[in-house]
């Protein structure tokens, strides 16, 4: 198949570069300039070393070039750049092909999933997301990966033959509000036991951080159309434990700048690459005060990194909330 990705940060490239290896004819279409030079001579992203991309994989900064032929677009910006970069390739676009949001986020300004915004601005509902514990770092080196591809039954099907291989097992659901959800919000709980590793505390700590996080993550998922097990899979609960405790995961790793004392903007810069939970929590933020849920991890996470509330009390405010049933 022809297949155009859409970003050539880490993930894109990554995924550029197993889908060429998977037998697919590959596109790369990077909008910033100086990172497209970088990518053209030294076919690997800037800050991202650990995937070699082919000669064959031809790299452009053109979206016209690479739209109209694609069989599938796979859609790897950063979720705030997701609506722009959608609406810029709409007219290049036809209502045969496929679209694979491989990005996770919620936008800010609207509350919204990625795939109702790929939808409403695409005018299709050839949309899969796929998701899932899945470092860039990881899939580059063929460590065996398990994701999900979320969407109707049919297509998500067609994105599982042409993604599987020996290292890396798709698997299809077609809860595609849950999966996503999950991939998105599990960033929040990443950055707040980053916290708690940044301020010394143990696994007690970080294990009901984790435990409690989920449940605030079904309880919005559900509100919003989810299936509650959906949350117990790939995209819940096995991305929520692999991000929260690795040291490959840049949203733990800011947080625990942040619980070292860092203050927000020096802890992104230090990490050089997107830190989708920062975004994350302030859309999901404002949408839990829309749906009138109760998150109180997120909203401690929220109080530090962006109101710049001391960690200590924001545990003690966690701790000392009134006593209930699990």
């Amino acid at each position: 198949m022809k297949i155009s990705v859409l970003g050539g940060g880490a993930w894109g490239s990554t995924l550029a570069q197993y889908l060429y290896k998977n037998h697919h004819t590959v596109s790369l279409w990077e909008f910033d300039k100086s990172r497209l030079n970088h990518l053209k001579k030294n076919r690997y992203p800037v800050f991202f070393p650990h995937v070699k991309l082919s000669k064959q994989v031809y790299l452009t900064s053109n979206l016209s070039e690479i739209i109209k032929d694609a069989h599938i677009l796979l859609l790897t910006v950063p979720s705030q750049s997701m609506r722009t970069t959608v609406k810029e390739i709409y007219k290049y676009t036809n209502k045969n092909q496929i679209f694979i949001i491989a990005s996770k986020g919620i936008e800010i300004k609207t509350g919204e999933p990625l795939s109702k915004i790929v939808k409403e601005e695409l005018k299709t509902n050839n949309v899969v997301v796929l998701s899932g514990p899945s470092f860039a770092i990881e899939v580059a080196k063929g460590f065996p990966t398990a994701i999900v591809a979320a969407g109707q039954e049919k297509i998500s099907k067609v994105i599982q033959k042409c993604f599987s291989s020996q290292n890396l097992r798709i698997y299809t659901n077609t809860d595609i509000i849950g999966v996503e959800t999950g991939g998105a919000l599990k960033n929040i709980i990443a950055i707040a036991c980053g916290i708690a590793r940044g301020m010394g505390l143990g696994d007690n700590s970080l294990a009901a951080i984790v435990t409690r996080g989920l449940v605030e993550i079904a309880l919005l998922g559900v509100k919003l159309g989810a299936k509650k097990e959906t949350f117990s899979g790939l995209s819940g609960l096995g991305d929520m434990v692999m991000t929260s405790f690795s040291k490959n995961s840049r949203n733990e790793s800011f947080g625990e700048l942040i619980g070292k004392g860092l203050k927000t903007n020096i802890a992104i810069k230090k990490i050089g690459m997107t830190v989708e939970g920062v975004y994350t929590t302030q859309a999901v933020i404002k949408l839990a005060g829309k749906l009138k849920i109760e998150m109180p991890i997120t909203n401690e996470v929220y109080k530090i990194i962006l109101k710049g509330k001391n960690p200590k009390k924001a545990i003690s405010t966690l701790m000392m909330r009134n006593v209930k049933p699990e």
